[in-house]
């Protein structure tokens, strides 16, 4: 099954009842519509949402389909999964954050025995 979704697969099914948990897509913006003044390689691609509900109705992955939130709103797009996990990560720790807690601690430890020495 070939899908323009950012390499998401639907999760075993290639098709969703009402009620079921997925994730639809929708552009926004179109190239054309986007603000000036946005870097090339931003520009020239369409801005997408993607969100994740219960679906209100039938659909096969690719289809059009209204999906109510967790919060109530509702929301029309195309189908992308059906029972989406949540998958995130804030990335690759930067390099010169790697030792701030150990250097915290012991810069706290140090205060600390100097305050108890009653050196503060």
């Amino acid at each position: 099954m070939s899908q323009e979704n950012d390499g998401r697969q639907a999760a075993g099914t290639a098709a969703c009842e009402p009620g079921d948990w997925v994730e639809v897509e929708r552009v926004l913006l179109e190239p054309a519509d986007r603000a000036p003044g946005l870097p090339a390689n931003t520009a020239s691609t369409p801005l997408r949402m993607w969100v994740k509900g219960f679906a209100l109705d039938r659909a096969r992955i690719g289809d059009e389909v209204e999906i109510e939130t967790m919060t109530g709103r509702v929301e029309l797009g195309r189908l992308i999964e059906v029972s989406p996990g949540y998958t995130h990560t804030f990335g690759e720790p930067p390099r010169e954050l790697a030792a701030v807690g150990r250097d915290l601690r012991a810069r706290l430890a140090d205060w600390r025995a100097g305050r108890d020495a009653g050196g503060a």
